[in-house]
């Protein structure tokens, strides 16, 4: 079973957030329901991080957070981001109740913050590598994390374009 950002983030968005270890598990199990599909674990490896490396998922770690905090080992949850178009895999849907996952309450507040350090992060990285396309596209998240969250970006979009005129 190979699966998109968008299903990886579907998968995720049904549990609210879970943690890496997880994913991994329901992943598993939606391939394993699919006539005894595998799961390539390098392949979704790669995919785990291209998607978080795009916004399709991002990172949240709950911290004090009581309703996200029921983690394993105090992970971090991976949870559906701003550029996903979150699609439920065929098999998937029941794999909740399956791994007896309870669905996850995220405060959006705090979830938007680390996004917003996690874009800001990736911008000094484009700016210092002027690299013309990782600027554009952040151009663009920034705006989608804007929808997506209690965030103002309009900062980063300015120094962005900026950089883009140099």
């Amino acid at each position: 079973m190979d699966a998109t950002a968008d299903e990886l983030a579907g998968v995720v968005d049904l549990f609210g957030g879970v943690t890496r270890t997880e994913l991994e598990r329901a992943l598993a199990e939606a391939a394993y329901r699919a006539d005894g599909q595998s799961v390539d674990d390098d392949a979704l490896g790669a995919a785990i991080d291209e998607a978080l490396e795009s916004f399709a998922l991002v990172r949240y770690d709950p911290g004090e957070d009581a309703a996200a905090a029921s983690t394993a080992d105090g992970e971090p949850l991976l949870v559906a981001g701003p550029t996903a178009f979150p699609t439920v895999p065929e098999h998937a849907e029941d794999v909740p109740h399956i791994l007896d996952i309870e669905r996850r309450q995220l405060d959006r507040d705090a979830l938007g913050a680390a996004t917003r350090e996690r874009l800001i992060d990736a911008a000094d990285e484009a700016v210092a590598a002027a690299d013309t396309e990782q600027l554009r596209s952040l151009i663009d998240v920034s705006y989608d994390v804007e929808a997506w969250a209690p965030v103002d970006l309009a900062d980063e979009r300015t120094r962005l374009e900026d950089a883009l005129e140099e």
